[in-house]
């Protein structure tokens, strides 16, 4: 069950943040190491765990390692995770059916147009005018 030793693997906050750095692009260990809170060595030792895990490779580039995401590895954890969501999917599928499908979504004001007033404001613009004719009237000097 290779989608456990991903798991295992990314179980890691810190290593979780090296993998995700990979999420760019391939990076030579002094790119991913910078800006992080461990040393180039720490994160040598994260990525070996990952490489261990499947979820990313190294090629030689001159005298560096380059690593990137291996997309065998992740695929093995996607396969699992989306054993999930396929029966998610099923039982929306089946509740949606058995209930006639999903109820219709709550009126709803469409948008606005320039110098258009909803229907709120207008209420509270007349009500205003109603007061004011209420009012005694001034008298004048």
């Amino acid at each position: 069950m290779a989608y456990e030793a991903a798991l295992a693997a990314l179980a890691d906050p810190t290593r979780r943040e090296v993998f995700e750095r990979l999420r760019s692009g391939p990076r030579a260990v002094g790119e991913i190491a910078g800006g992080m809170p461990v040393s180039r060595p720490a994160v040598s030792q994260h990525l070996k765990v990952l490489k261990g895990a499947g979820l990313v490779a190294d090629r030689a580039e001159g005298a560096r390692r380059v690593y990137y995401i291996d997309p065998h590895g992740l695929g093995a954890l996607r396969k699992w995770l989306d054993q999930f969501w396929d029966e998610a999917l099923s039982a929306f599928q089946a509740e949606a059916e058995n209930s006639g499908g999903p109820a219709p979504p709550a009126s709803t004001p469409g948008p606005k147009v320039k110098g258009q007033q909803d229907e709120s404001h207008r209420q509270g613009r007349a009500g205003s005018q109603k007061r004011a004719r209420k009012r005694a009237p001034r008298s004048r000097l």
